[in-house]
């Protein structure tokens, strides 16, 4: 994956896609919903985890321009500004795996998530087997579900996923899923296939899925201000594709899950 920075000529040649007022057209913002949130994720990397607020508001404070902040002010990895994080690389794997595979492959996938992730790798860093535990680590960070998954695969076990893991991968990772799928029938269903694979637990699906079914709305229509009202009333509508409880209860937490059907 290239590293993006402010002056990187990657950034500045995608620049004319990802303006509002070129992206006319459903491939366009396809195209801008994959390129704007790896951009995105490499721009916040050296910021992401910072979980004190009070400590996050003063930092932010000190400047106007937050994106690709040098120097690192990660508390947990440090790497090079314009880098990925654990969750822009899974959208990259996955992303790689679509454009080889003219789709979803799964057995593709899990070996690319392996072998991206995996022992040998830049992700395999000492503190993941016995080595010091001293923070912010030099390099990139495993996070849960992807640690989860390593042993899952090593163990050769037909789920990979983590059972446990509730995480914004979920919603990260399906980008580019969304972005080829959108307005295809089988979009939720595939949207399923690649969350469980990692995260094979029901919050993370239903996140997965809501996340699936918004971008879906904005690149299909574009800029559209009723979005979330035009989510609300396709999880109401009892002959939706894919009927889902939780995902009905997070766009609707007061409302009795039975109703989703």
């Amino acid at each position: 994956m290239k590293v993006l920075g402010k002056s990187s000529p990657l950034l500045s040649s995608v620049r004319p896609v990802l303006s509002p007022e070129s992206m006319a057209t459903v491939a366009e913002r396809r195209i801008g919903a994959v390129i704007g949130s790896l951009v995105a994720d490499a721009a916040v990397q050296p910021i992401h985890w910072n979980y004190n607020k009070e400590k996050l508001t003063a930092l932010l404070s000190t400047r106007s321009d937050w994106e690709f902040w040098e120097p690192s002010q990660n508390p947990f990895y440090v790497q090079k500004t314009g880098k990925q994080t654990c969750y822009g690389d899974q959208n990259f794997v996955v992303l790689k795996s679509l454009v080889e595979n003219s789709g979803i492959n799964s057995d593709h996938l899990k070996k690319s998530l392996f072998e991206y992730f995996g022992a040998g790798t830049a992700y395999d860093n000492p503190i993941w087997s016995g080595g010091p535990k001293t923070l912010p680590i030099n390099g990139c960070w495993r996070n849960g579900s992807i640690r989860d998954f390593l042993k899952n695969y090593e163990e050769k076990k037909q789920e990979t996923g983590s059972e446990s893991d509730e995480q914004v991968d979920c919603v990260l990772r399906i980008i580019p899923v969304a972005a080829l799928y959108a307005g295809h029938p089988q979009l939720l269903d595939k949207v399923e296939e690649v969350v469980r694979l990692t995260q094979n637990n029901d919050v993370a699906v239903a996140f997965g899925l809501l996340a699936a079914r918004l971008l879906e709305i904005y690149i299909l229509n574009g800029p559209t201000a009723d979005a979330i009202g035009q989510l609300r009333a396709k999880l109401t509508d009892p002959k939706r594709s894919s009927p889902k409880q939780l995902t009905f209860a997070l766009c609707f937490p007061s409302r009795p899950t039975w109703v989703a059907v």
